[in-house]
């Protein structure tokens, strides 16, 4: 069942991993999943197009929450991963290959319809898909998250980030769709 993720904004809703997505393939095993759906208001673009689209208008206050993590990760020995905010404008879309850099993360998977991204580090391996498919006919946008955690370390941080993640994912969204 879905159920608007925050109100007020444009329709962020929570559902589960689209089943014709590729990231459903990384769900066994996985010690947290999440997705948010949103209207396609980016339909005439690829599915890298829109992903570098929705990174490149990352709010500050996200980057700002990364530059948190980054700093305070660096005392138990994880990456710093940077930025959420990829610069799109740079480099075209044609130009990125799977293994490039977008924002925090490494592309895995590119696809028309599906790009997967992720990172893995000592602790868990993080995949973000952003799938663009049809609901009910209409043109939509998922965004999904599968997390792998791989020693105490990662339940640690997922303990904490866990909870935040389904607090600002959504409210990412919905500022970024509202442009």
């Amino acid at each position: 069942m879905k159920k608007p993720a925050q109100s007020g904004a444009p329709a962020v809703l929570t559902c589960a991993l689209p089943r014709d997505s590729q990231i459903i393939k990384a769900l066994p095993g996985e010690d947290f999943a999440d997705c948010y759906q949103l209207a396609d208001q980016w339909s005439h673009l690829s599915a890298l197009e829109t992903f570098l689209e929705l990174t490149s208008h990352t709010p500050g206050w996200m980057n700002a929450l990364m530059s948190v993590r980054n700093q305070m990760v660096r005392l138990v020995g994880l990456k710093h991963l940077g930025a959420m905010r990829a610069q799109a404008a740079s480099k075209p879309a044609n130009k990125y290959q799977v293994g490039a850099r977008i924002g925090i993360f490494t592309l895995e998977q590119l696809l028309p319809d599906e790009v997967i991204a992720g990172d893995d580090d000592k602790h868990l391996h993080v995949r973000v898909s952003l799938f663009k498919h049809s609901v009910a006919g209409k043109p939509v946008v998922s965004i999904s998250t599968v997390v792998h955690i791989h020693n105490t370390l990662g339940h640690c941080y997922m303990a904490i980030v866990g909870p935040v993640h389904k607090l600002i994912v959504p409210l990412m969204l919905a500022q970024v769709a509202r442009g």
